[in-house]
């Protein structure tokens, strides 16, 4: 099974989307939208800008004080 997109409902009878792996992982999910077409509008605008996106790494260590 290839890399596929997948458009759900949840709890709250909201669509959403998921993007899955091959091997089934999610790998991950959007909020939630109010219609199907709305969720369909997500994986067009993912599709067409997320290829030129910037990588934002948000995980850079946090310097130690020194001590006096």
């Amino acid at each position: 099974m290839p890399y596929s997109f997948e458009i759900y409902k949840d709890k709250k009878e909201e669509f959403r989307v998921r993007f899955k792996a091959p091997n089934g992982e999610k790998m991950f999910a959007s909020e939630g939208y109010s219609s199907k077409a709305a969720a369909n509008n997500a994986i067009k605008s993912i599709l067409k800008n997320g290829p030129g996106a910037a990588v934002v790494d948000n995980t850079k260590a946090v310097k130690k004080a020194k001590k006096a």
